[in-house]
C-alpha cells in the first residue's frame, strides 16, 4: 500500500466522519432549546462545550473550529434572548466557551499533523520494504515458486517479514524470517539479513555455515569479542525423514498453533537493556533443495515449522534441535542440526511467518493454517497462496491483519521425460 493508496483510504474513511457531524449539531440545538425553556436561574450553556470537544475526536481543525463558532453563536443568542450579552454570567460563559473551542481546535490540528506524519513514515517504510523484498522468480530449476506478502492494517506499524531465494551450483536455497519489532528499524534489520543471505548463499557449502555467516552479520559484537563464549554448532546427519524411527514421508495432519509473541517458538526471549530497549532478533527458516535427489534440508532458527503438503495431508517439518533466533546465539549453548525430509515431485512446501498464525477471528481464535491448507484441493503453489490469502483475510472481522504476514510456496516439478530414440 503506497502513499496514494493510504490517502485514498483516508478519503474513504471521511464519509462516516461527515455523518458524525450530526451529533455536535444536535447537541447544540438541544442545549440551546433547553436553555431557553428552563427557568432563568438555570443555565445550560456550559454543556455547549461538549460539541467542539466531541468534534475534535473525529474531525479536523477547520470543522472543529466551525462547530466551536456555532456553539459560541448559540450561547450569544441565548444571552440576548434571556437578558443581555453584557450580563456577567453570560459573559463568563461566552468567554469560557470561546477558550475551550480554541483549545480543542488546536488539539485537532496537532492530531491531524501527527496523522500525516504517520502516513508519510509508513509510506517511506513500505517503499524501503518493497526495495528490500525482491519478487521471487517463478521457476528455480526443478522448482515452481510463488510468494505473497500481506501488509497489516493502515493504522498498524509495518513489520520486518522477509524472504529470498538464491540458485547455487547444486540447487536452490531459500530463507523466510521475521524481525522482532516494527517500523523502519525492523525493515533495516530485514535488509541486513537479506543482504547477508544473498552474499553468502553461493559461498557457504552447507546450511550450518550459512547460518553462522548470518549470525555474524546480525550480531557483529559476538564476532569481535574473543572472550565471550561462542555456541558450539555441529551438523547432525539424520535419516531422510528427519525423524529417527519413522517411515519416510510419514506424518500426521497437525494443527499449527499461534506464532510467538514476546517469546519465540523455541522459548527464547529478548531481554531488555537498562534503558528498557528490547534486544533485536530474527526468527528464520533456511532450506536447501538440491536439484538431484528428492529431499529438502532445513535449519530452523526459532521459526514456525514449514508445512509439507502431500496427497491431501499436511506434515509439519519440526526439527529436533532448533537453533536460537539470529542475534541470540551468544546467549545460549546450542547444537545446530540440519535435517533432511523427503520432497517428492508434486509435493508443496509452505513457508510462512507468524503474522499468518496470529490472525484472529471475531471470537479471538487464531487462524488454523494447517487445517485450511489440508482442505485445499487445487494445484500449484500460486493457487495455494491465492486460496490461503483470501481465506486468511476472510478469517479476520475487518478483512485486515494486525501484523504483516508472508507466505512462500515451493513445488517440486516432475523430471522432464526424455524422448526415446526412434527406429529399431
Amino acid at each position: 500500500m503506497d502513499l496514494q493508496a493510504l490517502r485514498a483510504a483516508r478519503r474513504r474513511s471521511l464519509a462516516p466522519r461527515h455523518a458524525l457531524l450530526a451529533v455536535p449539531f444536535a447537541m447544540i440545538a438541544l442545549v440551546t432549546a433547553g436553555d431557553l425553556l428552563v427557568p432563568p436561574d438555570v443555565h445550560l450553556g456550559p454543556f455547549l462545550a461538549a460539541a467542539p470537544a466531541v468534534t475534535a475526536s473525529f474531525a479536523g481543525p477547520r470543522t472543529t473550529g466551525f462547530i466551536g463558532a456555532v456553539a459560541v453563536l448559540a450561547q450569544v443568542v441565548v444571552a440576548m434572548v434571556r437578558g443581555s450579552v453584557t450580563d456577567l454570567n453570560h459573559t463568563f460563559q461566552i468567554i469560557t466557551l470561546l477558550l475551550i473551542s480554541v483549545f480543542v481546535t488546536l488539539f485537532a490540528h496537532l492530531r491531524e499533523v501527527h496523522e500525516k506524519q504517520l502516513v508519510q513514515l509508513r509510506s517511506v517504510a513500505e517503499a524501503a520494504q518493497q526495495v528490500v523484498l525482491r519478487p521471487l522468480r517463478e521457476r528455480l530449476g526443478p522448482l515452481r515458486v510463488a510468494s505473497v506478502y500481506l501488509a497489516a492494517a493502515a493504522d498498524a506499524q509495518i513489520g520486518g517479514d522477509l524472504y529470498a531465494a538464491a540458485r547455487t551450483s547444486h540447487g536452490s536455497r531459500l530463507i523466510i524470517g521475521d524481525v522482532r519489532g516494527k517500523g523502519l528499524e525492523a525493515v533495516g534489520d530485514a535488509a541486513l539479513v537479506l543482504g547477508a543471505f544473498r552474499a553468502a548463499a553461493h559461498q557457504e557449502a552447507d546450511l550450518p555455515g550459512l547460518v553462522d555467516y548470518l549470525e555474524r552479520a546480525v550480531a557483529p559484537d559476538l564476532d569481535q569479542s574473543h572472550h565471550s563464549p561462542q555456541p558450539h554448532r555441529t551438523t547432525t546427519p539424520l535419516p531422510l525423514d528427519g525423524r529417527p524411527g519413522s517411515s519416510p514421508g510419514s506424518g500426521i495432519d497437525a494443527q499449527v498453533g499461534p506464532g510467538p509473541g514476546a517469546e519465540t517458538e523455541d522459548g527464547f526471549e529478548a531481554d531488555a537493556d537498562a534503558d528498557g530497549h528490547s534486544e533485536a532478533f530474527i526468527t528464520a527458516a533456511l532450506i536447501d533443495i538440491p536439484d538431484l535427489g528428492h529431499i529438502v534440508q532445513l535449519v530452523s532458527c526459532g521459526h514456525p515449522a514449514p508445512l509439507l503438503l502431500r496427497g491431501g495431508r499436511v506434515i509439519p517439518l519440526e526439527v529436533d534441535h532448533p537453533a536460537p533466533p539470529l542475534g541470540l546465539a551468544g546467549l545460549a549453548e546450542s547444537q545446530l542440526a540440519m535435517q533432511s525430509y523427503p520432497f517428492e515431485p508434486g509435493d508443496i512446501l509452505l513457508l510462512y511467518t507468524d503474522g499468518v498464525l496470529e490472525a484472529r477471528d471475531e471470537a479471538g481464535g487464531f487462524y488454523p493454517l494447517a487445517e485450511r491448507a489440508a482442505a485445499w484441493t487445487g494445484t500449484g503453489p500460486r493457487a495455494l497462496l491465492s486460496h490461503l490469502r483470501d481465506d486468511l483475510l476472510a478469517h479476520t472481522p475487518t478483512g485486515t491483519l494486525g501484523d504483516d504476514a508472508a507466505m512462500v510456496a515451493i513445488e517440486r516439478l516432475p523430471a522432464p521425460t526424455r524422448r526415446g530414440a526412434s527406429g529399431p
